[in-house]
């Protein structure tokens, strides 16, 4: 899948080892960065529509964790109806409002790592272009394989969604 690739509006690919996931924003690059960094604003919009997160830990700093449920709300959904998915992330590097290097595991309520899951080394970046943002997140994984695993989980379909409900946030003003 080296070629990039189309989903709604955002474009993926990969190169070796990282799966490239780019997207473009219409808000500022302050505020693109700030609904990543603020807890109740992340909880707002990370995870796909129908699904809500809630923050059972949340610092960001270098070192800090990151500890989340995203939880199905949604009836039209199916057999994801109730489902919980928990993710520990780790803070490696924050360059304010440029850049956010973390690491994510899929894991339990507790925060232990699912056996199994990938563990994902994430590099996401704000580029300021005008008026807009663009937002690209490099996820480095152990191998193509693993990359392959997340893809046929619904990745990128998961992403786009997720970014749809940030856009939405970014037009109400945060």
């Amino acid at each position: 899948m080296s070629e990039k690739q189309y989903f709604d509006k955002l474009i993926y690919y990969t190169e070796g080892n990282k799966l490239v996931v780019e997207r473009r924003f219409d808000a500022a690059q302050d505020a693109v960065f700030k609904a990543f960094s603020d807890s109740k604003l992340l909880e707002a919009w990370w995870g796909p529509e129908g699904w809500q997160t809630t923050n059972a830990r949340f610092e960001f700093k270098p070192d800090g964790v990151w500890h989340y449920c995203m939880r199905c709300m949604d009836e039209n959904q199916g057999e994801f109806f109730g489902q919980e998915s928990w993710g520990f992330a780790v803070y490696k590097k924050i360059t304010v409002p440029e850049e956010i290097v973390y690491t994510d595991s899929f894991a339990d309520e507790l925060g232990n790592a699912q056996a199994g899951m990938p563990e994902i080394h994430i590099t996401a970046s704000f580029k300021a272009d005008g008026q807009q943002t663009i937002l690209q997140f490099i996820s480095a994984f152990a191998s193509e394989d693993a990359i392959q695993q997340v893809v046929e989980m619904g990745f990128v379909q998961g992403t786009e969604s997720q970014f749809r409900r940030l856009d939405e946030l970014l037009r109400n003003g945060l």
